[in-house]
């Protein structure tokens, strides 16, 4: 465990503000407050949780690193969200596209989308799909406040270690809401903030009762969370029925 606990915390030397947005909306300033808090915060809290910086394009090698799989246990992760040949799933935050492409291979005659606010990462998924002959991938330039899908139109959607670094969560959730079918379901994914031995920092992980709030501000209901990952949750959120 100590061996790997360099490389794990070493990639936040790569966290970077991209594309912060701190103007003082009135909206905002309701959800909202602002104080000085972690360094590796941007000072935006939202329901208790400060905020953490977004990982830069930087650090993309971090995301293709080849020890993951053992590290995160990516191939369960796929298996627990039951991905089905026609699903159409959305993975925000897809960064370079290490499960975007994993899950084209089994949502054969469905498509991908994958979903990122920095160019960089977006061209190097669409490059690697070129390369690949790839055709059920569509790469989406995301926002501060919206994934920009299209409306009831995704099965699966999936956040690894992305969530916490939402600028606006609430709006961000209000339109992954909006995305989702009715049996839709939203895999999010975060290393564990319960858990000391998870060698990541304070600020880039939440615990499972943060992520409950926030989501069922959103209308959202746990259905369950699998703990069958080595060092994240798996929690499946479904819209609440009114």
């Amino acid at each position: 465990m100590r061996r790997k606990l360099f490389p794990l915390l070493a990639v936040y030397l790569f966290v970077l503000p991209v594309q912060q947005c701190k103007g003082q909306e009135k909206e905002a300033e309701i959800v909202y407050s602002y104080k000085k808090g972690d360094p590796n915060g941007i000072g935006k809290w939202y329901m208790g949780r400060e905020i953490a910086h977004v990982m830069g394009f930087q650090g993309m090698s971090w995301l293709e690193r080849p020890e993951r799989e053992e590290e995160e246990n990516t191939s369960v992760l796929l298996k627990n969200m039951e991905i089905e040949p026609t699903d159409t799933i959305a993975d925000i935050g897809a960064g370079s596209g290490f499960h975007v492409f994993k899950m084209a291979t089994m949502a054969t005659e469905g498509e991908i989308y994958a979903v990122d606010i920095q160019d960089e990462m977006l061209k190097a998924i669409q490059q690697k799909k070129e390369e690949n002959d790839v055709n059920n991938i569509t790469t989406i330039k995301g926002s501060a406040k919206s994934v920009n899908l299209p409306e009831n139109a995704i099965d699966k959607i999936l956040l690894v270690d992305v969530y916490h670094e939402f600028d606006y969560p609430s709006e961000m959730l209000a339109t992954i809401k909006k995305a989702l079918r009715p049996e839709g379901k939203v895999f999010l994914i975060e290393y564990r903030g319960e858990d000391a031995d998870v060698p990541i920092k304070r600020l880039h992980k939440m615990t499972e009762a943060q992520a409950v709030k926030e989501f069922k501000a959103a209308g959202f209901l746990l259905k369950e969370n699998i703990s069958n990952l080595p060092w994240q949750h798996c929690m499946v959120f479904v819209v609440g029925k009114e």
